[in-house]
C-alpha cells in the first residue's frame, strides 16, 4: 500500500477508520418489511391481532417495531415510518496495519492514547469499579483474555435475531477493540489497558456476519441499556449523510424519545460523530444519526502524528483534529483520542489507537467455530467515543450521586480547545479524564 499520501488515501478506501460512518448511507427497508411505528394510540396486542408480528415491544419510549405487510401497518392508524438499516464500513484489516507484532513490545507503550488521558494517574482515584457500560456494537468477545474480567454474559444480549447469541464477536472484531477501549484488564499482565477496567461490560449486539444494523434494533438496544441500569452506553455507529426529510422527522421523534429516556434514567449515551470529515453545522438539510440526537454525548477524534517513530518527538501532537472526524461547534460535545494517520512511512499505524480484537470464524455452513483473540491498531470516531464511555464509568464510581446532564457538564467543563486549533473540531475541547476526576 505504499505511494498513498492522506489525501489519496481517503480517496480511494473512505479512510483507515473503525466505524459505521465512512460512506455509509441510510437503506431504508422495502414497505413489506420492517416498521416503528408509534405506539401512543395502539398496543402491541392490537398490532398482532392486525396480522404483525412484533419484534421488539418499547414501552419506555411508546414504540413497537413490527414484521409484515404495509397494509396491515397503516390499518392501525398510527404514524409510522419503514426501519432503515445502517451500513459497517470496517477498518482496514489489522493484519494488513499491524506489520510489526505488537506482542513483542510492552503493550501499554503503544497506548498514547491512555498515556494523554493520564489514565494510570486516574486509577489511582478509581477504576471505574461499581459501574456498567453497554457496548452497541458488533458484539463482545467475553472470552478474550483482556475482558473475561468484565463482561457480564447473563446481561449481555443479540438484538438482531440471527440466533448466534451475545457476548461473543459474531459480528466482527470491532465491538472487541471498543469495549478493550473502555475496560481492558489492567491487572492480568498482559494485554492493553482500559480507561476503567473495574467496570462491567455489557455487550448489546445488533449487527450479524453479513448483515448490517437495523435502526430499530440499535434503538432497542438503547432503551435496554438504560433500563438495565448502565451508566453509560457507547454507540461507535452512526449513518451519514441522511436526509432531515423523509424519515427523519419520525426518526428523530422516536430518537429523541430514547435519549430522553436513558437520560432520565442515568445513562449517558456515547455516539461517535463519523469519519467523513464533514461538518455537520453547516450540511444543510443533513443529518448524522444518531449523533445529533438530543441529549447524547457527541465525540470527534483526535490523535498523533508521529508517534513512537523516533527521538525527535510528535510531528503533531496526540490532541490532533484526526484527518478524518466529522466536526462543528455545535454538533460535538468532546473531542477524544480516536487515533490518526498520515502516510505510510515505517511504522505508521502507531498513531492509531491500540486494544483488543476477537476475528470470528465460521464453518462453510455458517456456524460459529469460535475466535482469535489479539490486539492491534485502529482509527475512527469510534475509537474515541469509547474513551468518553469509559470516563463515564470512571466519574460514576466516583461520583454515583451525579445525574446524566451533571457527568456530561462535568466533562465538558474539564475539556479544553488547544490553542493551536480551532474549537470547530473540539465543541467544548478535548477530553480531560484526569481533571474530571479531580
Amino acid at each position: 500500500m505504499s505511494g498513498y499520501n492522506r489525501r489519496s488515501f481517503l480517496k480511494v478506501s473512505g479512510t483507515a477508520l473503525g466505524g459505521i460512518a465512512v460512506g455509509s448511507t441510510v437503506t431504508v427497508a422495502t414497505a413489506d418489511e420492517r416498521f416503528l411505528v408509534d405506539s401512543k394510540k395502539t398496543s402491541k396486542s392490537e398490532a398482532e391481532a392486525a396480522g404483525l408480528d412484533v419484534a421488539h415491544d418499547l414501552p419506555e419510549i411508546d414504540t413497537l417495531v413490527v414484521e409484515g405487510a404495509e397494509s396491515d401497518v397503516e390499518a392501525l392508524g398510527v404514524d409510522y415510518a419503514a426501519d432503515s438499516t445502517y451500513s459497517l464500513d470496517l477498518p482496514f484489516d489489522e493484519e494488513q496495519v499491524a506489520s510489526e507484532d505488537a506482542t513483542d513490545e510492552p503493550y501499554y507503550s503503544a497506548q498514547w492514547d491512555k498515556q494523554a488521558q493520564n489514565i494510570p494517574d486516574a486509577h489511582e482515584i478509581t477504576r471505574g469499579e461499581g459501574t456498567r457500560v453497554a457496548v452497541i456494537d458488533t458484539g463482545v468477545a467475553a472470552g478474550h483474555p483482556d475482558l473475561q474480567h468484565a463482561v457480564n454474559e447473563d446481561l449481555s444480549q443479540d438484538f438482531t435475531g440471527d440466533g448466534y447469541g451475545a457476548a461473543g464477536p459474531y459480528g466482527g472484531y470491532h465491538g472487541t477493540h471498543v469495549a478493550g477501549i473502555v475496560a481492558a484488564d489492567d491487572r492480568n499482565d498482559a494485554g492493553a489497558v482500559g480507561s476503567a477496567p473495574g467496570t462491567e461490560i455489557v455487550d448489546c449486539r445488533v449487527f450479524s456476519p453479513s448483515e448490517n444494523a437495523a435502526f430499530a434494533d440499535i434503538v432497542a438496544a438503547m432503551v435496554y441499556s438504560a433500563r438495565i441500569g448502565c451508566d453509560a452506553a457507547n454507540l461507535s455507529l452512526g449513518s451519514y449523510p441522511a436526509s432531515r426529510k423523509e424519515n427523519g422527522s419520525f426518526y428523530g421523534k422516536i430518537l429523541n424519545r430514547t435519549t430522553s429516556y436513558a437520560k432520565n434514567q442515568g445513562t449517558v449515551i456515547v455516539v461517535a460523530a463519523g469519519n467523513d470529515s464533514a461538518d455537520l453545522q453547516h450540511d444543510g438539510s443533513l443529518i448524522s444519526l444518531p449523533s445529533e440526537a438530543a441529549n447524547v454525548v457527541s465525540v470527534s477524534a483526535t490523535g498523533p502524528i508521529g508517534f513512537n517513530q523516533g527521538d525527535d518527538g510528535l510531528e503533531s501532537p496526540t490532541y490532533t483534529p484526526a484527518a478524518y472526524t466529522n466536526y462543528g461547534t455545535n454538533a460535538i460535545d468532546v473531542a477524544a483520542p480516536g487515533g490518526n494517520f498520515d502516510d505510510y512511512s515505517a511504522g505508521w499505524f502507531y498513531d492509531m489507537v491500540f486494544n483488543a480484537i476477537a476475528r470470528p470464524q465460521f464453518d462453510a455452513d455458517g456456524n460459529y467455530v469460535g475466535a482469535s483473540y489479539t490486539h492491534s491498531w485502529i482509527a475512527g470516531t469510534s475509537m474515541a467515543a469509547p474513551q468518553v464511555a469509559g470516563a463515564v464509568a470512571l466519574l460514576r464510581s466516583q461520583r454515583p450521586d451525579l445525574n446524566a446532564n451533571k457527568v456530561r457538564k462535568r466533562l465538558r467543563n474539564t475539556a479544553e480547545v488547544p490553542e493551536e486549533f480551532d474549537k470547530t473540531y473540539y465543541g467544548a475541547g478535548e477530553l480531560n479524564t484526569y481533571e474530571a476526576l479531580k
